[in-house]
């Protein structure tokens, strides 16, 4: 008997522990992670904003619309004026190309894997390696990021360039044989195993420029099956490539036409998806040529072509920043004293003078061309037009001095920024509803070198410039440019919208005050009006401040 009433009494401990933990686990069990309320919603559709309430749980959007339980979340994050979006896809980056540099990633320098001035920004999710230049394996990429942990997520192309130099090694200056483009093939299809979300090119580079057309379809075939992008740096921008010297190469190099042209054939002989990665009109003497080229691209979709573009929301480019007007070929390495004897030379002088003109007329022209640091301090934020002016000379006479007077070992004399494209274009380009928005920015930390305005300020600066001032694209579109069209673009079917069963990337952001502060002279600044930045339910932003977490994940294709 007595055995029976321990028994019963062990039975009625274990039953109220267990009832206790129960409802303690049912008290601290929320309905919600995190609980936005009294937002305005852009959904990433380019529908009108809507009033609703968004619920976060387990890393993913489960709820949308008027939540009557608004107490049952562990956190509630009242937005009321703000809007909250999903968060924005930079679609073309150089954010992790180079990971197996020690001296940029190891040590304190470990905080560049949260990329903080992508969060900063709203970039929940980012594509790296384009241009051409990925490491070789993706595999041990992927792993390295995955080990190390990122801020945002991280899609990751395979570079052609890299494939290419490795397989052809110095040998590159012309076309790839069959059993070349073979080696190459194999190179592509392990990286789309390994997760690679398609191919990019640098097609302006070493050592793509030798590459055909006939080898770049034989790669992209590849890729076709694994549902890849293939993302074109194209041949040239503008009437001439950035390579191009007039006095030293030969006439008729390509142009941005025969690069689009280029472009839609190969998504029409593959029928891949096919993206005019950072679109622009570039030159003074090719301004308005985003008339044309839109054409194109429409035709082509018109006709089937599966063909996409991005673009940055600035009117000066990353080489932009390290404009030289001198030729390499008038320099060599003592700058002013091979200068001055080019100078005394006839012939030489006068090809100089016309390779000058040529780069003057391709950086937007004098008054485009600004100085940003020079010995004379009188010199800095003016442009080159305004300071030849001063001195009663001609332009190009003027880049001739800066070089003879300025800094002596420093191509050039001085370093300068050109504005090199027409807000027009930008303007035609932003409006298409093929055209999603990017940065082609890397990841900085503040205290870095000079840097492009846009690694800070790209996706702000699209919806508080374009859209809200300039009015080129509605503040709708400008959303959608950079959230679900992105990821229709790449394939993403669980990102890049605000729906229920999505993984919660969002953005809010205050529609009053959101704006990119970084500028050319100052570009370390993060955006204004960005309040919570959120990364599969994670806050990589919260309350305006970063919180230095790294819940993204590379997302395999």
């Amino acid at each position: 008997m007595r055995g029976i009433k321990i028994f019963f009494l062990v039975f009625l401990a274990i039953f109220f522990l267990e009832t206790t933990s129960d409802i303690l686990s049912a008290q601290n069990s929320y309905q919600y992670d995190f609980l936005f309320i009294n937002g305005k919603v852009l959904d990433g559709t380019g529908n009108p904003c809507f009033y609703a309430d968004v619920g976060v749980k387990d890393g993913k959007i489960v709820a949308v619309g008027r939540l009557k339980n608004s107490a049952d979340a562990e956190k509630i994050i009242d937005i009321k004026g703000k809007i909250i979006s999903p968060g924005f896809i930079d679609i073309h980056t150089h954010a992790y190309d180079r990971i197996s540099d020690e001296k940029i990633w190891s040590g304190k320098n470990e905080r560049r894997y949260f990329a903080p001035n992508f969060v900063s920004q709203g970039v929940t999710t980012l594509v790296s390696n384009q241009c051409g230049t990925s490491p070789l394996s993706i595999k041990k990429q992927r792993e390295v990021l995955t080990k190390k942990g990122i801020g945002p997520n991280a899609l990751l192309m395979i570079g052609h360039n890299t494939i290419r130099r490795h397989v052809m090694k110095n040998d590159f200056q012309r076309p790839a044989t069959s059993e070349e483009i073979k080696q190459m093939q194999t190179f592509i299809r392990q990286a789309m195993e390994d997760g690679a979300a398609g191919m990019s090119t640098g097609l302006e580079y070493v050592p793509s420029i030798w590459s055909t057309v006939d080898e770049i379809v034989a790669l992209v075939k590849e890729i076709v099956p694994y549902g890849g992008v293939y993302m074109a740096h194209e041949r040239s921008c503008g009437l001439t490539p950035m390579w191009y010297v007039p006095s030293q190469d030969e006439p008729g190099p390509p142009n941005m036409l025969e690069n689009i042209i280029e472009l839609i054939e190969v998504g029409r002989r593959t029928g891949a998806t096919v993206v005019a990665t950072h679109i622009k009109a570039r030159g003074a003497d090719f301004w308005g040529a985003s008339r044309a080229i839109i054409r194109l691209i429409n035709e082509a979709r018109a006709d089937g072509v599966d063909i996409w573009a991005d673009c940055y929301p600035y009117n000066s480019s990353g080489s932009d920043g390290s404009t030289v007007l001198i030729p390499r070929w008038a320099l060599g390495r003592n700058p002013q004293e091979n200068l001055q004897k080019v100078l005394d030379d006839p012939q030489k002088m006068k090809d100089l003078y016309g390779d000058i003109k040529h780069a003057l007329n391709w950086r937007g022209g004098a008054e485009n061309i600004i100085v940003m640091d020079y010995p004379d301090k009188s010199y800095i934020g003016k442009n080159l037009a305004q300071i030849a002016k001063k001195h009663g000379v001609s332009d190009i006479e003027m880049a001739i001095k800066l070089q003879l007077k300025g800094y002596p070992k420093r191509r050039g004399g001085a370093r300068l920024r050109g504005f090199s494209m027409s807000e027009i274009d930008i303007e035609a380009f932003s409006a298409q509803p093929w055209t999603a928005t990017c940065s082609d920015a890397r990841i900085a930390l503040p205290g870095d070198g000079p840097v492009h305005a846009r690694f800070y300020g790209t996706f702000p600066r699209k919806i508080r410039h374009y859209a809200m001032e300039k009015k080129a694209i509605s503040v709708e579109n400008a959303v959608r440019a950079s959230t679900s069209l992105p990821a229709q673009i790449l394939g993403l079917r669980d990102r890049g919208l605000i729906r229920e069963g999505f993984h919660a990337d969002i953005v809010v952001f205050d529609p009053k005050t959101i704006k990119d502060t970084a500028t050319f002279f100052e570009p370390h600044q993060y955006a204004d009006g960005i309040e919570y930045v959120m990364v599969n339910g994670t806050c990589v932003v919260d309350e305006g401040k970063l919180t230095w977490k790294r819940p993204g994940v590379v997302i395999k294709k």
